[in-house]
């Protein structure tokens, strides 16, 4: 069901925000895939097999995101998600990236590959899924035309409430969508905004591994 016709990788260092310029850049990053919209133009009740199809690409889109940013997982603090879907689809149709999307990124940024939590602050779900990437991750949809943009929101990868890293990412690829098409998009973030200070709980702070707080 996949036929894939463009995939848009972006990096951002972001080197001054005003104030002091930041120890070191903010760095962020997304990628889009253009692919055909299988339902396009028309009203299909049974739309969940598209949603497994696109499970590899998420584990390929995450995977090459990933890389894009350097290749550490230990660098990814925060992550998010988005559809933009071409003029004859109907938002519904966004609303399959949820699961494969999200669950892509999760797997990748490391359930069962990221040891370096302490034991003792990461509950039982923690220790099930290994105790990084236990927050939902954030999404948005819409239905536009080509050039369309999106502002992907971002949270903290291990506890939604963590307020430095509330952040979005506008997301655009030019000419796309088609009207028969779907952008998916995936967003990452390597940090919290620059000179974060909005209060709350910091990153630092994060004690119970829920994906909460």
């Amino acid at each position: 069901m996949i036929e894939l016709r463009r995939v848009f990788t972006q990096v951002e260092l972001i080197h001054h925000e005003f104030g002091p310029p930041p120890a070191k850049p903010a760095k962020r990053g997304a990628i889009a895939a253009v692919i055909r919209n299988p339902y396009a133009g028309y009203y299909e009740p049974d739309i969940l097999p598209l949603m497994k199809a696109l499970e590899p690409l998420g584990i390929k889109l995450a995977q090459q995101l990933l890389t894009a940013l350097g290749g550490d997982l230990e660098q990814i603090e925060a992550y998010g998600k988005g559809a933009i879907i071409g003029a004859s689809g109907e938002l519904e149709h966004g609303a399959l990236w949820h699961a494969p999307g999200g669950y892509s990124m999760r797997e990748v940024l490391g359930w069962k590959r990221n040891p370096s939590l302490p034991t003792e602050a990461i509950g039982q779900r923690g220790l099930e899924k290994g105790g990084n990437a236990l927050a939902i991750v954030p999404s948005t949809k819409k239905v536009g035309g080509p050039g369309a943009s999106l502002d992907v929101p971002l949270t903290h990868l291990n506890a939604s409430y963590v307020r430095s890293h509330f952040d979005a990412f506008e997301v655009k690829v030019a000419g796309a969508p088609r009207a028969d098409e779907m952008v998916l998009i995936l967003v990452m973030a390597c940090g919290a905004r620059v000179h974060a200070r909005a209060g709350g709980m910091a990153a630092s702070e994060i004690s119970r591994m829920d994906g909460q707080r």
